[in-house]
């Protein structure tokens, strides 16, 4: 029933974007709506290739590897149909410099190879396959065409939409840009920084089980098997902290132009706020099933924003 009742609210909550938008506004002009079908055709295809690819080669990380790359194809897109202005510009290479951490990030990892269908899969993806809710396999197949490559190229989408209705806009780049663009650098940062103290602590680990110890012979705090040094001593994904706040200060430009301070592009960076909270929890019922300390760390750190208490050393 909990499964039905999380597949019925994703459901309404990308329906929520048309809703908002005729309730709420702007409206799209010729030149927007045609870019708009640009972008949901290389939406489509895209959620044709992960279900495909996925299926065949038993990888369903196809869509984590076009994650990185799709948003700054979109909001490239905006900005050459929409004349190159300068918040268009500013939209897209930020997004591009986001883009480039994290697709830098996901590769370090073993996720892309020559043979595109192939890399390392998302190790949460095989533990969720392997759930007896999604047996037999035609459960995971349904799983797999409306979440994992419907509902997420979707979801991509729709964080984009702050430049798809910027590209109307006749105020100059000012003030609240400005602010947008220094908060988005600023948690880009924080995300940078995030997955490079998780990647040391990992690679330490790693090396110390090399070396023939078991994770109980380790020193603290790699004995715990999981970070809790430095920005995770705060916050116990500051990572996902970056990244829906990033989302958030990207929909702050359409605010800058002109667009109102609530409009239904918001919906993007809002659908990307639940599903982390969902794939958060997710990631920490599996750390909390292979390390006894990580219930401490839960009552301990704040999940998302950081507060006063801190993981013990």
């Amino acid at each position: 029933m909990k499964k039905v009742i999380t597949a019925v609210v994703l459901g309404l909550s990308l329906a929520a974007c048309p809703v908002l938008y005729f309730l709420v506004g702007p409206a799209l002009n010729e030149l927007q709506l045609g870019t708009l079908k640009i972008l949901g055709i290389i939406a489509g295809c895209s959620a044709l290739y992960c279900f495909v690819v996925g299926e065949i080669s038993k990888n369903n990380s196809q869509m984590d590897k076009l994650w990185s790359i799709l948003p700054e194809v979109y909001v490239w897109i905006c900005a050459i149909r929409g004349g190159m202005t300068p918040r268009l510009v500013v939209m897209a290479c930020l997004a591009t410099l986001w883009g480039i951490r994290l697709t830098f990030n996901f590769a370090r990892k073993g996720a892309y190879s020559i043979r595109f269908w192939d890399g390392e899969e998302d190790y949460r993806w095989k533990v969720l396959r392997e759930k007896d809710a999604f047996k037999p396999h035609w459960k995971w197949m349904l799983f797999n065409l409306f979440f994992i490559s419907v509902y997420q190229n979707a979801l991509i989408l729709t964080t984009t939409f702050p430049a798809l209705i910027s590209m109307d806009s006749s105020i100059p780049f000012g003030v609240v840009d400005v602010i947008a663009s220094v908060l988005m650098l600023g948690f880009l940062l924080l995300e940078l920084a995030s997955d490079e103290q998780q990647w040391a602590f990992q690679q330490k680990k790693k090396a110390l089980l090399n070396e023939g110890k078991t994770l109980s012979e380790l020193p603290m705090p790699y004995k715990r098997g999981f970070n809790t040094t430095g920005l995770w001593a705060h916050s116990r994904h500051p990572n996902y902290l970056g990244e829906q706040c990033i989302w958030i200060s990207f929909y702050v430009f359409s605010i800058g132009a002109g667009m109102g301070i609530f409009n239904w592009s918001l919906i993007g960076a809002l659908l990307l706020v639940v599903l982390f909270i969902g794939s958060s929890s997710f990631g920490e019922e599996i750390s909390s099933s292979k390390y006894p300390d990580y219930a401490l760390y839960q009552k301990k750190v704040s999940r998302f924003i950081p507060w006063f208490t801190t993981m013990d050393r």
